[in-house]
């Protein structure tokens, strides 16, 4: 007799309202948030700018959605496509089945075409958002629970798992295989963040890391779950696909770290127009101080104008002197005037308005 186990809930719908909220897509929503608050926080701190994650999650979540029901609907496709079955089946995302491996595939593509358009690498964004991935495959996990699905083997163990007879499944207990992924996701999200503080990983190498350890784990624990599913000599299609993952990821992580070591030092680049800004601003500011070297140059010109005022009133008696000389043409004493006229006009005044066309 089994004194304890994890139960599972009756029904993966509570409604509020009209307004019904499923568990599998509460859990999905919970682990993108987490991914995306986690990874900008990663982004910030690697030198990007805050929202950039969040920008370029539009693109990756969705296609990482279809890419997961896709992969999900392919491989299962007997599911949906099978004698007696619906297809339209395949469509009811909300009642579970998604491929993690379709869900990364295609979101890589999604996440692509937001980098592009941002002008980042994808390495540098996959490397932040590595960590909050596994974590968000952690929360999904618990969609599963909801959905009293993907179980493991008949066991006795106290942290066993009870499931209600219903379609497709036996009632009984279970290696809760949803827990163990769950748990495994969260090591593997703590391994990346401490793997990357101590050697400070870059150019797409936390994300590989992310992937071997996640695929390394998914391997024990695939083999123990006992849902349908086709085989390839054997051994269950998942088994396969995480190991052949697995060396994917383990040969890029190496061959990444000999030709590209260390981290980017800049991974997100400032705008084109960051330069025009500036040299638009100096411009402005040169502009500004013109009207002070205006006026500057005005009172240079009245103090000059004064100074030669004064100095043309203390000649009264050289000038009457100078006019008296017997020597003098009779012509030239008789434009004398206008030429003490000309020869009072201030200087200063004179300069004035040419400083101002400077």
């Amino acid at each position: 007799m089994t004194l304890a186990y994890i139960p599972s809930p009756s029904t993966g719908v509570l409604h509020l309202g009209p307004i019904p909220l499923r568990g599998y897509a509460f859990c999905i929503i919970i682990g993108v948030f987490v991914a995306v608050w986690l990874g900008n926080k990663r982004w910030i701190a690697r030198g990007g700018k805050p929202g950039t994650v969040a920008d370029i999650a539009v693109w990756a979540v969705p296609f990482g959605l279809v890419g997961g029901r896709l992969y999900h609907v392919i491989t299962d496709y007997q599911l949906y496509f099978g004698e007696g079955r619906d297809w339209v089946d395949a469509f009811k995302i909300w009642e579970g089945g998604l491929g993690i491996w379709g869900a990364i595939a295609l979101g890589a593509v999604g996440a692509w075409i937001g980098c592009r358009l941002r002008g980042i690498p994808l390495p540098a964004w996959a490397d932040a958002l590595a960590p909050g991935i596994a974590i968000a495959q952690a929360f999904g996990r618990w969609g599963n629970w909801f959905n009293q699905e993907l179980y493991g083997r008949p066991t006795d163990l106290p942290w066993a798992l009870k499931i209600s007879e219903g379609p497709n499944r036996v009632a009984g207990l279970y290696h809760p295989t949803f827990l163990y992924e769950s748990l495994w996701c969260l090591g593997v999200a703590a391994l990346v963040i401490w793997a990357d503080r101590r050697f400070r990983l870059g150019h797409g190498r936390a994300f590989a890391l992310y992937v071997a350890a996640y695929c390394s784990g998914r391997v024990w624990i695939e083999y123990m779950r006992v849902d349908e599913a086709h085989h390839i000599l054997g051994v269950r299609l998942n088994v396969w696909t995480a190991i052949v993952v697995f060396i994917l990821a383990v040969v890029y992580f190496v061959l990444s770290a000999k030709l590209r070591p260390g981290r980017e030092e800049v991974v997100e680049p400032e705008p084109s127009g960051g330069s025009g800004d500036t040299a638009g601003s100096a411009g402005d500011g040169a502009d500004a101080a013109k009207p002070a070297a205006d006026a500057k140059a005005e009172a240079e010109g009245a103090a000059g104008a004064g100074a030669d005022a004064g100095a043309d009133a203390a000649k009264p008696a050289g000038a009457g002197a100078e006019d008296a000389k017997p020597e003098a043409p009779a012509g030239a004493d008789a434009t004398r005037p206008e030429a003490a006229k000309a020869d009072a006009k201030p200087v200063g005044l004179t300069k004035g308005p040419e400083a101002d066309k400077s």
